[in-house]
């Protein structure tokens, strides 16, 4: 690649509309809310791309190819400051043309306008509070190791549960934020495998859409692209499935 001077911030993340198109969530929801000072972000004929410097990660949305083009950009204008990114399906191998790429998971963005149907369960949720991290944090390392987002987390609105009759916890949730703008994102879900057919798992995440839906418009969650229960029970609560994704890692150069 030829050398290039460091761009200033642009706010250009919105003059081709791509966030009106299908496949764009990322960018509506995580982008389109209150834009950060200062944040670089990258255009190209097809698709955009922003930085979420903290984490020296790169999202971007539009034609896998073009999302690649300005990952390498962004690689090359920030070597030291991008280690990680996120694009469209097929936006690894793209990059791995040109740039060492590993760790790379697929997932899906999903979202929805709407409270979804009520579920079975779902009457017996209750919000949880700090006095029960100690509890979520137990529960999630017995039936959830791998979990996004732990209790105590700066960046958690809300955890919420459901316990059996004598008191122990067999579900669990929490509505957590995007970190671009605060957008709500559900997160670490989990339930005791021992109590599975009693719809946990949907009473849980439909009650923590229903809130999010109401106290912000929207919902949204990330999706394992290999996780088939998963998908089947965000399609019947009106999850949106239009945003095929993947994320890896930039080795060390």
């Amino acid at each position: 690649m030829h050398a290039t001077t460091l761009l200033p911030p642009t706010a250009d993340l919105f003059t081709q509309g791509l966030e009106f198109q299908t496949g764009s969530a990322l960018l509506r929801f995580g982008a389109a809310r209150p834009r950060p000072a200062g944040r670089i972000s990258w255009s190209g004929d097809g698709a955009v791309a922003w930085l979420d410097a903290d984490r020296g990660h790169v999202w971007s949305v539009g034609q896998p190819d073009v999302c690649a083009g300005l990952i390498l950009r962004a690689a090359h204008e920030l070597p030291d400051g991008v280690r990680e990114f996120t694009g469209p399906r097929g936006t690894d191998a793209l990059t791995a043309r040109h740039l060492p790429v590993t760790s790379a998971v697929e997932w899906v963005f999903r979202w929805t306008l709407e409270a979804p149907p009520v579920q079975r369960a779902e009457e017996r949720v209750v919000a949880l509070g700090p006095a029960h991290h100690g509890e979520l944090r137990d529960f999630l390392g017995e039936h959830s190791p791998a979990h996004s987002t732990g209790p105590g987390s700066s960046d958690v609105r809300l955890w919420a549960g459901i316990r059996d009759t004598d008191g122990h916890l067999v579900a669990c949730g929490a509505l957590s934020a995007l970190r671009d703008n605060g957008a709500p994102l559900m997160a670490s879900v989990a339930t005791d495998a021992r109590q599975r057919g009693q719809g946990l798992g949907a009473g849980l995440t439909s009650w923590l859409t229903r809130y999010a839906v109401h106290h912000h418009g929207f919902c949204t969650l990330w999706q394992l692209a290999d996780n088939a229960p998963a998908e089947r029970l965000y399609t019947r609560l009106g999850y949106r499935n239009e945003d095929p994704c993947v994320t890896a890692h930039l080795a060390t150069r």
